[in-house]
Protein backbone atom coordinates (compact mmCIF):
# COMPACT_ATOMS: atom_id res chain seq x y z
CA UNK A 1 0.00 0.00 0.00
CA UNK A 2 1.13 3.62 -0.66
CA UNK A 3 1.23 5.93 1.80
CA UNK A 4 -0.85 9.41 1.24
CA UNK A 5 1.67 12.01 1.08
CA UNK A 6 1.16 15.66 0.45
CA UNK A 7 2.30 17.09 -2.13
CA UNK A 8 5.83 18.76 -3.12
CA UNK A 9 6.12 22.85 -3.59
CA UNK A 10 8.73 25.26 -4.85
CA UNK A 11 11.20 25.09 -7.62
CA UNK A 12 14.44 25.12 -5.24
CA UNK A 13 15.07 21.34 -6.15
CA UNK A 14 14.36 21.47 -9.97
CA UNK A 15 16.09 20.11 -12.76
CA UNK A 16 16.46 21.82 -15.61
CA UNK A 17 18.03 21.23 -19.09
CA UNK A 18 19.03 24.26 -21.56
CA UNK A 19 17.38 26.52 -19.12
CA UNK A 20 14.41 24.00 -19.89
CA UNK A 21 12.71 22.84 -16.78
CA UNK A 22 12.05 19.02 -17.09
CA UNK A 23 8.63 17.70 -16.41
CA UNK A 24 8.22 14.04 -15.44
CA UNK A 25 5.08 12.23 -16.00
CA UNK A 26 3.06 8.59 -16.68
CA UNK A 27 0.46 7.88 -18.41
CA UNK A 28 -1.40 5.58 -16.41
CA UNK A 29 -3.27 2.40 -17.76
CA UNK A 30 -5.04 -0.61 -17.30
CA UNK A 31 -6.55 -3.53 -19.52
CA UNK A 32 -10.08 -4.73 -19.04
CA UNK A 33 -9.41 -7.79 -20.72
CA UNK A 34 -6.66 -9.64 -23.32
CA UNK A 35 -5.51 -6.78 -25.98
CA UNK A 36 -5.86 -9.84 -28.65
CA UNK A 37 -9.52 -11.03 -27.55
CA UNK A 38 -11.07 -7.66 -27.55
CA UNK A 39 -8.45 -5.56 -29.56
CA UNK A 40 -6.84 -1.80 -28.10
CA UNK A 41 -9.83 -0.01 -28.41
CA UNK A 42 -11.75 -1.85 -26.27
CA UNK A 43 -9.14 -3.51 -23.86
CA UNK A 44 -7.22 -0.26 -23.17
CA UNK A 45 -8.55 2.61 -20.67
CA UNK A 46 -6.13 5.52 -19.40
CA UNK A 47 -6.10 7.79 -16.51
CA UNK A 48 -6.47 11.31 -17.50
CA UNK A 49 -6.94 14.05 -15.22
CA UNK A 50 -7.87 18.05 -14.75
CA UNK A 51 -5.92 20.80 -15.29
CA UNK A 52 -5.80 22.56 -12.26
CA UNK A 53 -7.29 25.55 -13.45
CA UNK A 54 -10.49 25.84 -14.87
CA UNK A 55 -11.53 24.99 -18.49
CA UNK A 56 -8.42 24.00 -19.26
CA UNK A 57 -9.13 20.18 -20.46
CA UNK A 58 -7.38 17.13 -18.90
CA UNK A 59 -4.12 15.79 -18.96
CA UNK A 60 -1.88 13.13 -17.66
CA UNK A 61 -0.50 13.26 -14.52
CA UNK A 62 3.01 15.48 -14.63
CA UNK A 63 5.40 17.72 -12.72
CA UNK A 64 9.25 18.67 -11.87
CA UNK A 65 12.12 16.25 -11.52
CA UNK A 66 13.66 16.95 -8.48
CA UNK A 67 17.59 17.04 -7.81
CA UNK A 68 16.95 13.80 -5.10
CA UNK A 69 15.01 11.77 -7.35
CA UNK A 70 15.44 9.04 -9.96
CA UNK A 71 13.36 9.88 -13.00
CA UNK A 72 10.65 7.32 -12.87
CA UNK A 73 11.06 8.20 -9.11
CA UNK A 74 9.35 11.27 -10.03
CA UNK A 75 7.29 10.01 -12.53
CA UNK A 76 5.66 7.90 -10.16
CA UNK A 77 5.23 10.48 -6.93
CA UNK A 78 3.76 13.14 -9.45
CA UNK A 79 1.86 10.58 -10.75
CA UNK A 80 0.55 9.57 -6.94
CA UNK A 81 0.11 13.01 -5.99
CA UNK A 82 -2.05 14.63 -8.90
CA UNK A 83 -4.14 11.38 -10.09
CA UNK A 84 -3.78 9.05 -6.68
CA UNK A 85 -2.81 5.85 -8.51
CA UNK A 86 0.01 3.77 -8.10
CA UNK A 87 1.55 0.63 -10.39
CA UNK A 88 4.72 -0.64 -12.33
CA UNK A 89 6.51 1.70 -14.59
CA UNK A 90 7.96 0.59 -17.82
CA UNK A 91 10.84 1.89 -20.02
CA UNK A 92 10.22 5.94 -21.22
CA UNK A 93 8.22 6.44 -24.16
CA UNK A 94 9.82 9.36 -25.11
CA UNK A 95 11.21 13.17 -24.27
CA UNK A 96 9.26 15.98 -25.72
CA UNK A 97 10.56 19.77 -26.00
CA UNK A 98 7.55 21.92 -25.85
CA UNK A 99 6.21 25.55 -24.94
CA UNK A 100 4.10 26.42 -22.05
CA UNK A 101 0.63 27.06 -23.02
CA UNK A 102 0.14 29.75 -20.11
CA UNK A 103 3.38 30.79 -20.24
CA UNK A 104 6.83 31.63 -22.37
CA UNK A 105 8.64 29.07 -20.71
CA UNK A 106 9.93 25.66 -22.81
CA UNK A 107 10.11 22.66 -21.11
CA UNK A 108 11.70 19.35 -21.67
CA UNK A 109 9.08 16.55 -20.83
CA UNK A 110 9.89 12.87 -20.34
CA UNK A 111 6.67 10.63 -20.31
CA UNK A 112 6.36 6.77 -18.89
CA UNK A 113 3.45 4.01 -19.30
CA UNK A 114 2.30 3.21 -15.56
CA UNK A 115 0.43 -0.08 -15.17
CA UNK A 116 -1.59 0.89 -12.42
CA UNK A 117 -2.37 -1.39 -9.44
CA UNK A 118 -3.69 0.54 -6.88
CA UNK A 119 -6.12 3.73 -6.53
CA UNK A 120 -6.10 5.72 -3.92
CA UNK A 121 -9.32 7.20 -2.33
CA UNK A 122 -7.59 9.69 -0.99
CA UNK A 123 -4.15 11.66 -2.79
CA UNK A 124 -2.46 14.94 -2.10
CA UNK A 125 -4.57 17.15 -5.11
CA UNK A 126 -8.24 14.94 -4.69
CA UNK A 127 -9.54 18.34 -3.71
CA UNK A 128 -8.33 20.35 -6.90
CA UNK A 129 -8.26 17.23 -9.59
CA UNK A 130 -11.31 15.06 -11.30
CA UNK A 131 -9.51 11.80 -12.79
CA UNK A 132 -11.60 9.95 -15.53
CA UNK A 133 -10.86 6.36 -16.75
CA UNK A 134 -11.53 6.46 -20.52
CA UNK A 135 -10.88 4.91 -23.95
CA UNK A 136 -7.36 5.77 -25.63
CA UNK A 137 -9.61 7.50 -28.15
CA UNK A 138 -11.53 9.84 -25.63
CA UNK A 139 -8.28 10.64 -23.89
CA UNK A 140 -6.81 12.23 -27.16
CA UNK A 141 -9.42 13.87 -27.95
CA UNK A 142 -9.93 15.94 -24.34
CA UNK A 143 -5.87 15.89 -24.37
CA UNK A 144 -4.94 19.45 -24.09
CA UNK A 145 -1.27 18.47 -25.08
CA UNK A 146 0.44 17.54 -28.24
CA UNK A 147 3.19 15.69 -27.23
CA UNK A 148 0.86 14.00 -24.51
CA UNK A 149 -1.64 13.03 -27.23
CA UNK A 150 2.00 11.68 -29.20
CA UNK A 151 2.91 9.56 -25.56
CA UNK A 152 -0.24 8.27 -26.00
CA UNK A 153 0.13 7.14 -29.52
CA UNK A 154 3.58 5.86 -28.53
CA UNK A 155 2.23 3.56 -25.77
CA UNK A 156 -0.83 2.18 -27.75
CA UNK A 157 2.14 1.07 -30.46
CA UNK A 158 3.98 -0.47 -27.72
CA UNK A 159 1.04 -2.36 -26.29
CA UNK A 160 0.11 -3.43 -29.93
CA UNK A 161 3.22 -5.01 -30.29
CA UNK A 162 3.33 -7.32 -28.08
CA UNK A 163 0.33 -9.32 -28.84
Amino acid sequence: MVAVMVARTGRELQRYHNHRRIVVGCIPYRLKGSIRELGIENALEVLVISAQRKGKGMLFPKGGWELNEKIQDAALRETIEEAGVSGTIDSELGKWCFKSKGNDAYYEGHMFPLLVNEQLDQWPEKDIRQRYWVSAAKAKESCQYSWMREALDLLVARLESTI
